[in-house]
Order: C-alpha cells, then sequence, then structure tokens
C-alpha cells in the first residue's frame, strides 16, 4: 500500500543523517519492543507479512511521529487486536481482563538461539517455469493498492533488466491478507536512475531491487 514507510524517492524530509556509532538500542524498553514482538511472532499466529503489513498501514501522521521500535510495538498491539488475543482495555490498563486465548506454540527462552539462528526461510518449490530470464527487459506495473505490497511507489511503471533469477518465495502481497502463500518468482532487478528520477538523475546511478513476477511486465 502506499503508506507512510514507501518514501523512497519522496522529497522535503531533509537528508539522511546516520548516527555515528550507533548502539543496537537507545534505550531498555526498545529491547523489550523487539523481544515480545519475536516472541509473540514465534506463537505462529501471523505471518511476517501480516506484522509488516499492520506495521506500514498506520495512518501516515501517526508512523511518521514515531520511532523504530515505537512502530514496532504498536505494530504489536495492532496484530493483538486483529487476532483478539487482547483487548483495547487489556492493552490500555496492561492487565488480562479475560483468560489468555491459546495459540499455536510457545518459545521457551531455552530455544531461543535455535530458533533465531534457524529463521524463517520462505523460498517454495516453483509451480511454474519462470516467466523472465537474465537480461530480458521488463516494465514495472503501475499499481496503487490498498493491500501489502513490495513494490515501491518510485518504481512503478519503470522500465528494467533481469539482472538475477532468485527462485520462488512466499508472496508477501497475499500472504499478509490470509490468502495463502502463493509462491512466486523473485528476480533481481536493475534500473537506470534517469529512468526512475528523470532526466536531472545522476547519469552514473543505478538502482537494484528484487521484484516478484506479478510485479513486472514483459517491455514492449
Amino acid at each position: 500500500m502506499n503508506g507512510a514507510q514507501d518514501m523512497g524517492g519522496q522529497m522535503g524530509f531533509g537528508p539522511v543523517a546516520p548516527e555515528e556509532n550507533e548502539p543496537l538500542f537507545h534505550g531498555a524498553w526498545e529491547k523489550r519492543a523487539l523481544a515480545i514482538t519475536l516472541a509473540m511472532g514465534a506463537t505462529g499466529s501471523w505471518t511476517i507479512d501480516r506484522s509488516r503489513f499492520m506495521r506500514e498501514s498506520m495512518p501516515p501522521a501517526a508512523y511518521l511521529s514515531k520511532s523504530y521500535y515505537d512502530i514496532w510495538a504498536t505494530g504489536l498491539e495492532r496484530l493483538l487486536l486483529d487476532t483478539g488475543l487482547a483487548s483495547a482495555e487489556e492493552i490500555r490498563t496492561g492487565h488480562a481482563v479475560t483468560p489468555p486465548a491459546p495459540v499455536k506454540r510457545v518459545l521457551q527462552a531455552a530455544d531461543v538461539p535455535a530458533v533465531l539462528a534457524r529463521g524463517g526461510p520462505c523460498d517454495r518449490p516453483a509451480t511454474a517455469p519462470a516467466r523472465f530470464a537474465v537480461g530480458d527487459r521488463v516494465v514495472t506495473r503501475v499499481m496503487h493498492p490498498k493491500t501489502h505490497t513490495r513494490l515501491p511507489r518510485y518504481a512503478r511503471g519503470k522500465p528494467g533488466r533481469i539482472e538475477a533469477v532468485h527462485g520462488t518465495f512466499v508472496l508477501p502481497d497475499t500472504n499478509a491478507h490470509h490468502q495463502g502463500e502463493g509462491p512466486a518468482w523473485l528476480y533481481g532487478i536493475v534500473f537506470d536512475g534517469r529512468d526512475l528520477w528523470g532526466p536531472d538523475g545522476d547519469p552514473l546511478l543505478t538502482v537494484r531491487i528484487d521484484l516478484f513476477e506479478p510485479y513486472l511486465e514483459p517491455a514492449p
């Protein structure tokens, strides 16, 4: 969706100013926010794509006023409400009102290192041949879905060239909305900076983006 998180190429937000020697966390609460989010994700109550959607679909004014881990914490609250695992009153007060709802599994402390090391692979067997090959010219679709997508706004309707064929992976656009994993071919696409930013763009700039096959059409 065209949410506040999709800021690539947007003007008016000032320069990016990386923090020198930035710590992993700026406050103890940030560690807890990340830990609770990961622990709840391990219950299997939602997918990673659903969790991204719940963070990225916040009202822009709210999203842009929050820090990184505040967005994570707010996204978790939305997921808990969405799945019925907590009520608004319970989130507001921090106390359980009703007996806890069952979850598929509970992450035990002793299992954390192994679970984090294993990660969450999202590659899947191919169900159809790849539509494109390395070197093919393609054009990204023009689309403005209200639902989840990983096709950035600044790269829509733009010509590019297939640079890599990565294989088939879970499609976030369907997986975020309980419509199945819908495995799709994923390609590495290289774009000329001037095609993305216009004739005033840096002529030496190229941009590489990994994009799913449903986002692409053959170049005319």
